[in-house]
């Protein structure tokens, strides 16, 4: 029987999957984590197969929390399923060691094939990743067309909690750096955006997110 660990703060989001991962795999036994100390709590007492992850829930820690689960479970699969945007997040989560990511308002046939694929083959890549990957092979030895995409995962963090309104100081508490630290990724943000504010580099992250380049 396959363990399950479904890591959602929100019960009606648990709730919904559990029915679906119910209906595709009858006998699977699922277990739920409403914060991720609950869920480091669970994989350190119990084996799963399958670590269903939403990345943003009371406690979590960003892409650390990957090498934390494994650090417990180095086998586990870890398939993220997130409402953060898919084409800006995928390529970090899945460079951070999970194996599959899966964004929130996929069609129900497509969550169900990427359950089975992380079950079964243990990877599982979206269409909008198949694309990524391929420019990146295509354009190895050259920055992407996207600035956003050459952003470094602490990067990437740092950008969000300022666009969350987050100041220095709570940035630098939040991700435990110094708030130097946090100035200097703010600065190395703001060049490869080419930005010069916040308000800019929220412009910015809108045109990509509607698939322009926001130049």
């Amino acid at each position: 029987m396959k363990q399950i660990l479904l890591v959602e703060d929100h019960s009606v989001v648990r709730l919904a999957t559990r029915f679906l991962i119910n209906d595709l795999i009858g006998s699977a036994n699922i277990l739920e984590a409403s914060n991720f100390e609950e869920a480091l709590t669970q994989v350190a007492s119990t084996h799963v197969d399958l670590i269903i992850l939403d990345i943003d829930i009371p406690g979590g820690e960003g892409f650390n929390m990957i090498p934390r689960i494994r650090k417990l479970q180095p086998k586990v699969c870890i398939l993220v399923f997130s409402g953060m945007d898919e084409a800006l997040y995928a390529m970090h989560y899945l460079k951070a060691g999970a194996n599959g990511f899966l964004a929130k308002n996929s069609p129900q046939q497509t969550i169900k094939t990427a359950i089975l694929s992380v079950l079964e083959k243990g990877r599982y890549v979206s269409d909008v990743v198949q694309q990524q990957l391929m420019r990146h092979t295509f354009e190895a030895n050259t920055n992407s067309e996207h600035p956003l995409e050459n952003l470094s995962q602490r990067e990437l963090e740092v950008m969000d909690l300022l666009l969350d309104g987050k100041w220095t100081k709570e940035i630098a508490t939040q991700l435990n750096i110094t708030g130097s630290s946090v100035s200097t990724y703010k600065s190395r943000i703001f060049e490869k955006l080419e930005v010069s504010t916040i308000i800019e580099m929220f412009v910015k992250v809108e045109h990509y997110k509607n698939g322009s380049p926001g130049k």
